[in-house]
C-alpha cells in the first residue's frame, strides 16, 4: 500500500510555468499503451445500436481509419455485452487491432461478460451498484459504511475478472449521475466526484488490481477541470498516479462543442495533465477524430520560451472566484469580460465593417441592430470613424490617431507602455495600455496599480503563452494591482479548425480561473470576423463567464440512444436559438439524463423508443411524450417556467 506524501495544498501538476507531462504509471489496453511514457491517445464512441453487428463493425473501422486508437461501445445488456465477441471478431478479421472498451451503466453482469471478451471496460461509479432517486438524507457512519460493503459486493466481482484476464478498467466518474450517497456526504461538487472514484478505486487497489484509468467529467467546464486537479492533488497526497481519460461531456456540436471541448480539455493539458482524451461531440464520432487529433497535436510542447517559476499561486485552483479588479466603464470588477473586436488591419471602416461583429446599420429606419453577441469594443488602429456609431460600442485607437479624435464620444487611446511611462495626454475615464508580457515590470505595475483609468491589454508570442499570461496575472495579484486585463493572442493565417482549438486553449483556461476581464484575439486571414466574433463570445460561454446565446448540453449519442440526436438537436436549436441564457439538457437516454439535467434548465431525454420524458431542471415534469409532439411540448414547458420570449419579428 502506497504511504501518503506531503504535498502542498495547491499542487496539482508538476509546475504551472514550465509545460511538463505528469508522469502516470502506464496501462495497457491491447496493443495501445496509456499513460507512462506513451503519447497521449485519441478515443471515441459508436453510436449504433450494439445488436447492430454490422453497423458497429462498419463505424468502428471509419473510426480506426479517422485515427482513433480506441473504440468504445455501449453494452447495456447482457445480449449487447456478448455480441461484443462478434464485433471484435469481424473487426480483427478486417484486419484492426484497435482495443474495443465496453462501456457499462446500471448493469454489472453485461460488465463480468464484457471483461472476458474486450480489452477494457468503462464503469460508471455512480450507476454501477445505485439507481439514482435524489433522495435527501443523512447517512450516519455505520450507515454509510454498509453502503461501501454493497458496493464492494457488486463491484469485486468484476475486478476479479478484469485482473484474471488482463483487462484495464476507466472507473469513469460523471457529475451528472453521482449516487445519493456521494451527494448527502459530499454535495454535488469535485469533491464528491472524487470521493465517488476512489470509493471503487480503493476496492481495485485492495485486489492490488492497477490496470486502471480515471476519468471526472461534466458538461460544466468549471466543474470538470476542478474536479481532474482535485483527483490528481488527492493521488499526489496518496502517492497514487493513474492516468486519466479527460473529457467534457455533453459538449454539443459545431463550433460550440468543439470550443466547449477544448477550452475544457486544453485547460488540463496544458499543464500537463491527461493521458487519452476524447471529444465528445453531438455528431458522427469519426467526425470527433480531427478535433481531438489536432488538440492533442500541441503536446508536447518541447520548446517555449522560459517563464520564471510561481512558488504559490494567489489562488484556489479547486474553485471558482473572479480576481478582483477595479471598474473602468464597463471592463472589470462586476462586469463580464468584454469582447474587443480588431479592425486595424483595414484600409477603410464602414457600417458594413461592424456587421460580423454583431452590429448591424438598418438604413430605412436610420438606426443600429445590435446581435446578442456584439462586441464591446473596436480596435481600429490607425483608423478614424467617419460615421455615428452604436451608443453600446467604443472605439480604440492608437494613441496619435486618438489625440486627433479625442473630442469624439466614446473614443479611447491605445497606449504603448513607452508611452504611458513618458506620461502622454490619457482620456479622463479609460485607457488601454497594451504590453507584451516582457515589458510589464514592477514599474508598470506600480503605475498601473495607481491608475483609476487604466486597462492592461496583454499579448505573448511564448507557445507555452497560457502559461505566461496566467504568470502575470498572478504577479498582478502578489502586488494587489487592480487593474482590469484584457486577454489577448494573435493567430496570424492559420486554419479555421485549428484557431478555434488553438484560442480555446489559450486563452479559455485563463477565465475558468476567473483571471480575465476580457478578450481580445487578432486574425491574419481576411475576412473571419465573423469567426472571431463568435470564437471569442463561445469561449466565454464555455467557460461560464459570459452567456450570449443559448446552451445546449447535448450528449454524442451511442447504441443506448432513443431517438436521432442530431436531427433533434437541429429541431430544438431552430425553435429555441433565440432564447440567450437558457440551458436545454439534450440527452439520448436516462443514463446521464436525471443527473445532467441539474445543469440545466430544461431537459429532453429520451426514456423508450419514440418516447421521450420532459425535465425543468432534475425534476420531471412530463413522461413518455410521443416523439412527433416533443419538440412542441418542450416549447410550452419553457413557457410555462416562464423562459419564453418570441423570436425578433414575431409575437
Amino acid at each position: 500500500m502506497a504511504t501518503e506524501t506531503l504535498v502542498r495544498p495547491y499542487t496539482y501538476c508538476p509546475s504551472l510555468t514550465k509545460y511538463e507531462r505528469w508522469r502516470t504509471r502506464a496501462v495497457q489496453v491491447g496493443t495501445v499503451g496509456i499513460g507512462g511514457a506513451n503519447p497521449i491517445r485519441v478515443q471515441s464512441m459508436t453510436t449504433t445500436d450494439t445488436m447492430d453487428t454490422a453497423g458497429t463493425v462498419a463505424q468502428s473501422i471509419r473510426m480506426i481509419e479517422a485515427g482513433c486508437e480506441l473504440v468504445r461501445i455501449t453494452a447495456p445488456s447482457k445480449d449487447d455485452a456478448e455480441n461484443l465477441a462478434e464485433i471484435k471478431k469481424r473487426i480483427r478479421a478486417a484486419g484492426f487491432d484497435t482495443p474495443l472498451v465496453a462501456d457499462i451503466h446500471f448493469t454489472p453482469n453485461a460488465a463480468e461478460i464484457a471483461a472476458r471478451i474486450v480489452e477494457k471496460v468503462r464503469i460508471n461509479p455512480g450507476n454501477y451498484a445505485d439507481k439514482k432517486k435524489f433522495d435527501v438524507r443523512e447517512y450516519t457512519d455505520d450507515q454509510y459504511a454498509a453502503e461501501l460493503e454493497r458496493i464492494d459486493k457488486r463491484f469485486r466481482p468484476l475486478v476479479r475478472i478484469c485482473k484474471e484476464h488482463g483487462t484495464a478498467m476507466r472507473i469513469g466518474t460523471n457529475h451528472g449521475s453521482l449516487s445519493d450517497r456521494i451527494l448527502n456526504r459530499y454535495g454535488d461538487t469535485p469533491l464528491g466526484m472524487v470521493e465517488s472514484a476512489f470509493e471503487f478505486l480503493r476496492i481495485c487497489r485492495d485486489e492490488h488490481y492497477h490496470d486502471i484509468v480515471l476519468s471526472m467529467k461534466a458538461s460544466n467546464t468549471q466543474v470538470m477541470v476542478q474536479a481532474y486537479r482535485l483527483l490528481v492533488h488527492r493521488m499526489m497526497e496518496q502517492g497514487w498516479n493513474y492516468p486519466m481519460h479527460l473529457g467534457v461531456t455533453e459538449a454539443g456540436d459545431g463550433e460550440d462543442g468543439r470550443i466547449k471541448s477544448a477550452v475544457g480539455i486544453g485547460a488540463l493539458l496544458e499543464d500537463g495533465l491527461g493521458d487519452t482524451i476524447r471529444v465528445s461531440l453531438t455528431e458522427d464520432p469519426e467526425f470527433e477524430i480531427p478535433v481531438a487529433r489536432e488538440l492533442v497535436a500541441r503536446y508536447p510542447r518541447k520548446d517555449h520560451a522560459d517563464i520564471p517559476p510561481v512558488e504559490k499561486p494567489p489562488i484556489d485552483p479547486f474553485s471558482h472566484a473572479r480576481r478582483h479588479t477595479r471598474e473602468v466603464l464597463n471592463i472589470g470588477a462586476r462586469h463580464v469580460p468584454v469582447v474587443v473586436a480588431d479592425l486595424s488591419r483595414k484600409t477603410a471602416i464602414t457600417p458594413a465593417s461592424l456587421f460580423p461583429w454583431g452590429y448591424r446599420y438598418s438604413v430605412p429606419n436610420d438606426k443600429w441592430n445590435l446581435a446578442d453577441q456584439a462586441c464591446d469594443y473596436l480596435f481600429v488602429g490607425r483608423n478614424s470613424i467617419g460615421f455615428h456609431i452604436p451608443g453600446t460600442l467604443g472605439i480604440v485607437q492608437e494613441h496619435a490617431v486618438w489625440l486627433k479624435d479625442r473630442a469624439k464620444e466614446r473614443h479611447y487611446p491605445l497606449i504603448l507602455p513607452n508611452e504611458y511611462r513618458a506620461g502622454v495626454e490619457q482620456h479622463p475615464e479609460l485607457n488601454f495600455v497594451h504590453a507584451t508580457l516582457a515589458e510589464v515590470d514592477s514599474a508598470l505595475i506600480e503605475k498601473l496599480r495607481g491608475d483609476p483609468t487604466a486597462v492592461l491589454l496583454i499579448d505573448t508570442a511564448n507557445a507555452h503563452g497560457m502559461a505566461e499570461e496566467r504568470r502575470l496575472l498572478f504577479e498582478l495579484m502578489d502586488a494587489d494591482c487592480p487593474v482590469p486585463v484584457v486577454l489577448g493572442r494573435s493567430y496570424g493565417d492559420m486554419p479555421k479548425d485549428r484557431l478555434v482549438i488553438h484560442a480555446s486553449t489559450d486563452i479559455g483556461p485563463l477565465f475558468l480561473d476567473g483571471l480575465g476581464d476580457g478578450i481580445f484575439l487578432a486574425d491574419g486571414h481576411p475576412g473571419r470576423e465573423d469567426l472571431m466574433c463568435r470564437t471569442g463570445f463561445g469561449i466565454l460561454q464555455a467557460t461560464r463567464t459570459r452567456i450570449s446565446k443559448t446552451e445546449y448540453i447535448s450528449c454524442p449519442s451511442c447504441g443506448r440512444t432513443q431517438f436521432d440526436l442530431q436531427e433533434t438537436t437541429a429541431k430544438i436549436r431552430a425553435r429555441t436559438s433565440h432564447l440567450k441564457g437558457v440551458k436545454i439538457g439534450i440527452m439520448g437516454c436516462i443514463v446521464n439524463g436525471p443527473g445532467e439535467m441539474a445543469d440545466a434548465d430544461y431537459g429532453y431525454v429520451g426514456t423508450g423508443q419514440g418516447v421521450i420524458t420532459l425535465y425543468k431542471e432534475k425534476v420531471v415534469v412530463k413522461r413518455n411524450i410521443p416523439a412527433a409532439d416533443a419538440v412542441d411540448e418542450l416549447i410550452a414547458l419553457i413557457k410555462e417556467g416562464g423562459d419564453w420570449v418570441e423570436p425578433e419579428g414575431q409575437g
